[in-house]
């Protein structure tokens, strides 16, 4: 029998992140050895306790998690989303308080020191995922650089490479949350696949696979299936019609294998760090794309631009399975 991945989720739960964090549990070659929390699409303590709540509708109270950065690395947090994922994260059902979610989790170990430590005790094997502002892994970085050689891979959902952003014109949200974290996340060493707008906004969920997954007999499901209704109100505002962009779920099943790219060059990624109305810009280099993308010298970054499968078909599969 094959040993299991371990997998550490960076997120900011957030509809989009739960989606995520049901199909890495539903990977039977995962182990999610920890989940660290940050904020982006609500604060960082309501994430926190989102991530417990979902992890505790799932069967899964024992996997770690660890409470991250508060705000970004040069800046304070800006409030959130609330008209997309609703005030709590999680589309106002109340699941954390329904729950009695309140605590703190795991001690006095920060997100950052997790990851720290991880990286040390899972040595080339510890497989980051992260879908929410990268400031986590920027302070990991900074108290320990050498671990982006002790890390298998790092996927981010994050950036926009030929279109526009989704928070701004020009950047996407959890890029444009902390550009400095993202300018020194994308600039590390460690292996990089980036998951921008371009791929993400192209799969969608439509409502007839949101009711199957509302009929799955798994209670992360029906949360899941619950909790998407701002998720909807808000999508139809920019695609005119009733689905919902997969940007999270995309990236985890794209770490996890469970898709596979279709197009996706090896680039050099900047970071728009300014303070103008590019700030948060991600600038993929793809001037080489009518040659068919040639090796590129100095290249850091894989950036997936499209995929071969339906993500769509994969996620209500995932969610919807019995066993």
């Amino acid at each position: 029998m094959r040993p299991l991945r371990p997998i550490l989720l960076d997120t900011d739960p957030g509809i989009d992140d739960a989606m995520a964090l049901a199909v890495i549990l539903a990977d039977p070659s995962a182990e999610l050895v920890a989940v660290t929390t940050v904020f982006g699409n609500t604060d960082v303590d309501q994430t926190t306790r989102n991530a417990l709540a979902l992890l505790r509708v799932a069967d899964a109270g024992t996997v770690p998690v660890y409470r991250g950065a508060s705000s970004p690395l040069n800046g304070v947090f800006d409030g959130g989303v609330s008209h997309i994922h609703g005030t709590d994260g999680l589309g106002d059902i109340g699941l954390a308080t329904s729950l009695g979610i309140a605590r703190h989790p795991q001690g006095r170990e920060s997100a950052a020191e997790a990851i720290v430590r991880l990286a040390h005790e899972h040595r080339g094997k510890l497989e980051i995922i992260a879908i929410g502002p990268f400031t986590n892994l920027a302070l990991a970085l900074r108290l320990d650089p050498g671990i982006a050689s002790l890390v298998k891979s790092v996927t981010l959902m994050g950036g926009n490479a030929l279109v526009p952003g989704n928070i701004t014109p020009g950047a996407e949200a959890n890029i444009f949350h902390d550009p400095e974290a993202a300018h020194e996340v994308l600039n590390a060493s460690w292996p990089l696949t980036l998951v921008p707008l371009d791929v993400t906004m192209e799969h969608t969920l439509t409502r007839a696979q949101h009711t199957l997954i509302a009929r799955a007999p798994s209670p992360l499901a029906t949360v899941i299936a619950a909790v998407v209704g701002p998720y909807f109100t808000f999508y139809e505002g920019v695609y005119s019609t009733e689905r919902i962009a997969l940007h999270d779920p995309l990236a985890a099943l794209l770490a996890l294998g469970n898709v596979t790219p279709a197009l996706a060059p090896l680039t050099s990624v900047h970071v728009e760090c300014g303070h103008g109305p590019a700030r948060g810009a991600t600038i993929c280099d793809l001037r080489n794309r009518f040659r068919g993308f040639p090796p590129q010298s100095g290249a850091t970054c894989t950036v997936v631009l499209e995929v071969k499968d339906d993500v769509a078909d994969v996620v209500t599969r995932l969610l919807t399975q019995t066993s």
